[in-house]
């Protein structure tokens, strides 16, 4: 039996090692793109299952729970990167780097991209997500100094256009902000675009501070710290009641699920993808992930996109062109900071993630 499981696990090894990495930077996106879809699913399968009146797989539950999976997977992964070397090897300032980066892209950005989740359509997260790129790309520009050629600025300038031609064209809805100059947007659309924000400035401290950390001290004490912070902020605002039924076994067999399929998987075929490509094809295979989430909640969810959506999306899509344009020219020392500031999934989170 021992020698029969060994053999297929052999075999198994050795077929995923033929896959090519563009083919696992593609299954990653796919996986990441699926993830805001999948929860939204989940909140209503939880919806038609509710305990004591209360939703188990409300939101917050989903973060916590899901999170908890995630970690418990990681460390069986990354577990023997936790030695008392390594983490001797880390300054202070890598201490602190970390969690910089813990608190707002292992706690913040998803809190706020779940609160967004629950007020405004999956496709409008997803496409409001897209401000990330440009945001980060101009903060690399304007504070490191970093080079890039006249396809890409268009690239990142046509795509935050777009997310803005999103925001704007939606139709009057309840529960609108009116901001600075008279200008109303939705606090979903708002949400979201916080969470790309904190998501942007997350990828600079990552490029500036995290390059020689080891990924497995990176993910799991990214993920850890961000759990307990979310954890902690939650009793505070809402009191230990509001975890009630995170415990649920009901709530347990669909989070091992997700975090071991959405999370864990969707990383491990990331940086699987990372060994054996080029960052244009990190970057290329990205430019796919508005696309495949907004397939994504037609077929999980069946949303249709609105116009406003349409419009925002093709304007998105030009400029990605454009940035693939620039890429393709491979200015020096320009793959990298695209790479990073167009991949929202290099952050390695829980998106939802």
């Amino acid at each position: 039996m021992s020698t029969s499981m060994s053999s297929f696990i052999a075999k198994i090894t050795d077929w995923l090692n033929r896959i090519p990495g563009r083919g696992y930077l593609l299954i990653a996106i796919l996986i990441f793109a699926a993830a805001n879809s999948v929860i939204r699913k989940l909140t209503e399968l939880g919806a038609d299952n509710l305990i004591d009146g209360r939703n188990p797989i409300s939101f917050c539950n989903v973060l916590f729970v899901g999170n908890l999976c995630a970690l418990l997977g990681l460390i069986a992964i990354y577990g023997r990167q936790w030695n008392f070397r390594s983490l001797r090897q880390l300054s202070g300032t890598d201490w602190l780097g970390l969690l910089g980066v813990s608190v707002l892209s292992g706690a913040l950005a998803p809190s706020l991209i779940f609160i967004a989740l629950e007020r405004t359509a999956v496709n409008n997260v997803v496409l409001i997500g897209r401000i990330e790129p440009p945001l980060a790309l101009a903060l690399s520009v304007l504070l490191l100094k970093e080079r890039v050629n006249r396809w890409v600025i268009a690239g990142a300038i046509v795509s935050f256009i777009g997310v803005i031609l999103t925001i704007v064209l939606q139709p009057p809805q309840e529960n609108m902000i009116t901001m600075a100059g008279g200008f109303r947007i939705g606090v979903g659309e708002l949400m979201a675009a916080a969470g790309a924000i904190a998501l942007a400035i997350s990828t600079i401290i990552s490029k500036v501070k995290l390059r020689q950390i080891p990924l497995g001290i990176f993910t799991v004490f990214r993920t850890a710290t961000g759990t307990v912070i979310f954890f902690v902020v939650v009793i505070k605002l809402f009191g230990v009641g509001h975890f009630m039924n995170a415990f649920s076994p009901f709530v347990w067999q669909w989070m091992i699920l997700y975090g071991a399929v959405i999370v864990v998987g969707g990383q491990l075929c990331w940086f699987k993808g990372l060994k054996t490509t080029t960052a244009s094809d990190v970057s290329l295979a990205s430019s796919f992930s508005p696309v495949a989430g907004i397939l994504a909640a037609y077929l999980i969810l069946s949303e249709v996109p609105t116009i406003a959506q349409y419009i925002g999306g093709a304007v998105i899509i030009c400029g990605i062109l454009l940035n693939q344009i620039g890429i393709s020219r491979k200015l020096p020392k320009t793959d990298t900071l695209i790479v990073r500031a167009s991949t929202k999934e290099m952050q390695v989170g829980f998106k939802g993630v």
